[in-house]
C-alpha cells in the first residue's frame, strides 16, 4: 500500500510538472498545448512554361510528337510481325520476330508514357490543393461542385483546347492495342476451324498409353497400387509439327487403386482395368494441369485454383470453382499386356469454353 501511495504522489508530481511546462494532464495522458502549427503550402513556383509562351508551345509540340511516335511504334510492331514471320525449325526467324516486334511495342509504350508524363509536368495546372473526402453521398451542391471540378480540370489541362495533344493521344490509345490483336490472332489456326480441332485429340481405338515425356508404352502389370503419373498417346513425341498443341489436349493422368474402391456407373464399368483409371489432366475450370494426387482419399487437386476431383467416383468435383468432372478416357489391355485406349474422349476436354458450345 505504501508503494501505491508513493506511485500516486509521483504521478501527481509528474502531472503537475507537465502543467507548469505548457501541457495539460488528462488522466495518465499528456496533451501538448504548443502543437506544431500547420505550415500550409509552400509558395507557388511558376514553371518556365507558365512564364514563356514559346516554351509552352514547345512543350505542347513535344507532347503530341511523342504521341504520334507511339502510333508509329504500334504500326511498326504490326508490320514487323508480317515482315519477319516465324519459320518452323528456324531459330533465327524467332529472334528477328521477337526483336523487331519488341522494338515497336517498346517505342509505342515508352512514347505514350513519356508524353503523358511530360504533359502533366509541363502543361497541366500544377498548384497544390486539398480535396476533402466524405464517406457518404454528397449533397446536391457537392455533386454540382464535382461537375465544376471536372470542367476546371478540362480547362486547366487544356484537353478540350489543345486539339493536337488530345487527338494524338486518342490516336495513340486506339492504335496501341492493335499489335496485341494481330499477335494473338496469329496464335489461332489459320486455315482450320479451331473448335473442330479442339474437339478431337490423338486418342483413338488401340492407341497405347505412353509415359510422358519418354513415350515408352505402359504395361498394366507395371502400374503399382497408389501410383499416378502423366500419360500421353504413343507416337506423340514423333510428331514434327503441332506436338505441344496435341499434348495440351491429349495428356491424361493414370491412377491405380483397389478395384473395390472404385464407384463406377454401369455404362462406365468397362472403362477401367483392374483398378486403373485414366482422366484428362486438363482442369475443367481454366485449363490448368491437374497433377496433385492424394493416395488415401483418391482426390486430385488443381494447384491453380484448388479445384478437387474424386478419382474414385468419376472424377466428380468435390471442391473449388470447376463446374464439371474431368473427362474419362476409356482404357483396356491389348494382347501383349499394354494399356490402350478404347476410343477418344467421349466428351470435350478443357475448361468452360466447351460449356458454351
Amino acid at each position: 500500500m505504501a508503494s501505491d501511495e508513493t506511485s500516486g504522489k509521483d504521478l501527481t508530481a509528474a502531472d503537475s510538472s507537465g502543467v507548469e511546462h505548457g501541457t495539460a494532464a488528462a488522466g495518465t495522458a499528456v496533451v501538448a498545448r504548443d502543437a506544431v502549427a500547420n505550415p500550409g503550402f509552400p509558395p507557388h513556383r511558376p514553371r518556365v512554361t507558365d512564364l514563356d509562351p514559346r516554351k509552352e508551345k514547345q512543350a505542347e509540340r513535344t507532347v503530341y510528337t511523342l504521341f504520334y511516335l507511339s502510333i508509329v511504334g504500334s504500326v511498326f510492331a504490326i508490320a514487323a510481325y508480317m515482315i519477319f514471320p516465324i519459320v518452323p525449325e528456324d531459330p533465327g526467324s524467332v529472334r528477328l520476330n521477337n526483336l523487331f516486334i519488341g522494338i515497336g511495342l517498346a517505342l509505342a509504350l515508352l512514347a505514350l508514357g513519356i508524353g503523358a508524363v511530360h504533359w502533366g509536368k509541363a502543361l497541366m495546372h500544377d498548384e497544390e490543393g486539398i480535396d476533402e473526402r466524405h464517406p457518404v453521398r454528397g449533397t446536391d451542391e457537392t455533386r454540382a461542385r464535382a461537375v465544376e471540378i471536372f470542367q476546371e480540370a478540362n480547362t486547366e489541362s487544356g484537353f478540350g483546347r489543345r486539339t493536337l495533344i488530345r487527338n494524338s493521344l486518342i490516336g495513340a490509345l486506339v492504335v496501341f492495342p492493335l499489335p496485341a490483336v494481330v499477335l494473338f490472332r496469329g496464335l489461332a489456326p489459320q486455315d482450320q476451324d479451331p473448335v473442330a480441332l479442339l474437339k478431337q485429340t490423338m486418342w483413338e481405338k488401340g492407341t497405347r498409353l505412353a509415359l510422358d515425356p519418354s513415350g515408352a508404352p505402359i504395361k498394366a502389370a507395371d502400374v503399382t497400387l497408389g501410383s499416378s503419373f502423366a500419360v500421353i498417346p504413343e507416337g506423340l513425341m514423333d510428331l514434327e509439327h503441332g506436338r505441344l498443341e496435341e499434348k495440351a489436349k491429349s495428356v491424361v493422368i493414370l491412377v491405380r487403386m483397389k478395384p473395390q474402391d472404385l464407384i463406377e456407373s454401369p455404362e462406365r464399368a468397362s472403362w477401367s482395368y483392374d483398378g486403373i483409371v485414366a482422366y484428362s489432366k486438363i482442369c475443367t475450370h481454366v485449363g490448368c494441369p491437374v497433377g496433385l494426387y492424394e493416395q488415401q482419399t483418391h482426390h486430385l487437386l488443381c494447384p491453380c485454383h484448388q479445384s478437387q476431383f474424386d478419382v474414385a467416383d468419376h472424377a466428380k468435383v468435390i471442391f473449388g470453382p470447376a463446374k464439371r468432372p474431368l473427362p474419362q478416357l476409356p482404357i483396356a489391355v491389348d494382347a501383349e499386356g499394354y494399356l490402350i485406349a478404347q476410343s477418344d474422349f467421349l466428351e470435350p476436354v478443357g475448361p468452360s469454353f466447351w460449356e458454351r458450345q
